[in-house]
């Protein structure tokens, strides 16, 4: 392999001949060999819009030159545009509050641009990473804004997934909305429910986690770039900030605006502790109805078997024309990853001290991580199971009609001790509530049909 020799004030250092990265993007990488996982491309993105953002408002309050400028938007464009993603080469656990990552993205806006211009690799002869890409900025309000702006650009991805799923549960409500059953609480029979009850509340869980994670996600729109190092803005044109926040809402068409104040967003990551809450309360709902649905689809022959779920692979190394629930298994671990990177973040979020956070890196990779894999979880559950899900009416009649709990409805015209005792004796001797009420005559038989009509209780009615 060919390889350059590149100095910094450390020394000298040898890094491939066609690497887009320079010399502190090599001593990371001999640093911190952790994990093999690279940056989340949202992050990439956003960063690369930053530095867009940032040279464009250098350009136009001349503080870099035009030349320069273009040419650092020219190349920062590409990455945006997804080019040279595989030069973001520094692991995700990396120390310095992002500043490796940081550098790792100066070092190859500024070799792409100036190859742009027609110099080396390398030489930084005309537009130098530090002097000219990362002009009037640090790490530390540069990182906390990337932070911010690449889950925002995450969860562009999120959000018509759970708005699917959630139309997916209401278009099966529909669908079931004439299905009785036997609700149960406590895991023990309770009164008649409809399927499509039970399916639309599903949907309208989902639906509220989504208007959590973005009324969650709002703050994160206020950014603190343009604080320099500490929050106070040294070596910045007092007009960089605005300009700067108001090309970059530009760029991406997020409505961003400055902070309220540049100290607390270098120092606090609560916002971002707010929308991993929020992700974590998803979590928590996936697995709830993931259960359910595996539930409802025990059996065939020994459990509930109300539902079926689509029948995706076989089950079993050893059992012959088993099927499992794969992607209800697969949400719930998918679910449980979320929750755990949930309590990562949040160990890292009161680690911040003093001016910073240096905990950044490992806040920003776990909420990235959930927001992917939510989504991609969550797509592929509506597309291949939620769509296919099917019920099995009559079995769903058979527990409707069985439920001992059916004498609940009698409480107002026999009070609730008679009822308790009617539902012992039917426990007893295996008769319906049905066929007892009209055995001990404790109502006109038109009365015992009409309350202990199934499909009447799953609505509010009258005595009668």
């Amino acid at each position: 392999m060919k390889t350059r020799t590149e100095k910094d004030s450390l020394g000298t250092i040898e890094l491939p001949a066609d690497a887009l990265y320079g010399a502190q993007t090599a001593r990371a990488i001999r640093n911190f060999p952790i994990s093999g996982m690279r940056a989340h491309s949202a992050l990439i993105r956003a960063i690369a819009a930053i530095k867009m953002a940032a040279a464009e408002a250098n350009r136009d309050l001349h503080t870099v030159t035009a030349e320069r400028a273009n040419a650092i938007m020219a190349a920062a464009k590409e990455i945006l545009e997804g080019k040279h993603h595989d030069q973001f080469v520094v692991d995700v656990f990396q120390a310095g509050a992002g500043v490796s990552f940081h550098m790792n993205t100066n070092e190859v806006i500024a070799n792409r641009a100036n190859q742009i211009l027609g110099a080396k690799l390398g030489s930084y002869e005309k537009v130098h990473p530090n002097d000219h890409v990362n002009y009037g900025q640090s790490t530390n309000d540069v990182f906390p804004t990337a932070m911010r702006l690449s889950a925002l650009l995450a969860l562009e991805d999120l959000y018509p997934v759970l708005k699917s799923l959630s139309a997916s549960f209401a278009k099966k409500a529909e669908e079931f909305d004439h299905v009785l059953k036997s609700g149960r609480t406590h895991m023990q029979d309770a009164t008649p429910i409809r399927l499509g009850q039970e399916f639309a509340a599903y949907g309208l869980a989902i639906a509220h986690a989504c208007r959590t994670i973005s009324r969650t996600s709002a703050s994160l729109r206020e950014l603190g770039l343009g604080g320099s190092a500490v929050g106070t803005g040294l070596n910045t044109h007092p007009q960089y900030r605005a300009l700067a926040i108001q090309n970059l809402s530009t760029l991406t068409r997020q409505p961003l605006c400055p902070a309220p104040d540049m100290r607390y967003a270098m120092q606090s990551c609560a916002p971002m502790a707010d929308l991993s809450g929020s992700l974590r309360t998803l979590a928590l709902e996936v697995i709830r109805i993931s259960n359910d649905l595996r539930l409802l689809a025990s059996g065939p022959n020994t459990g509930l078997n109300e539902i079926q779920l689509p029948a995706l692979q076989p089950g079993s190394s050893i059992m012959p024309g088993k099927v499992n629930p794969v992607l209800a298994e697969l949400a719930a671990m998918v679910a449980f990853q979320v929750i755990g990177n949930d309590t990562a973040i949040g160990y890292a979020v009161q680690a911040g001290q003093l001016e910073l956070n240096v905990m950044m890196p490992t806040i920003t990779y776990n909420t990235l991580q959930s927001i992917q894999i939510l989504t991609n979880m969550l797509r592929e559950f509506d597309e291949r199971c939620i769509a296919g899900i099917t019920a099995n009416e009559d079995r769903c009649a058979f527990y409707a009609e069985s439920t001992v709990s059916l004498a609940t409805a009698l409480n107002p015209y026999i009070g609730y001790a008679k009822a308790a005792e009617l539902v012992k004796e039917s426990i007893a001797s295996g008769k319906g509530i049905l066929s007892l009420a009209r055995e001990k005559e404790l109502l006109t038989d038109e009365q015992i049909t009409e309350i202990l009509d199934p499909q009447k209780m799953t609505e509010p009615r009258e005595t009668i």
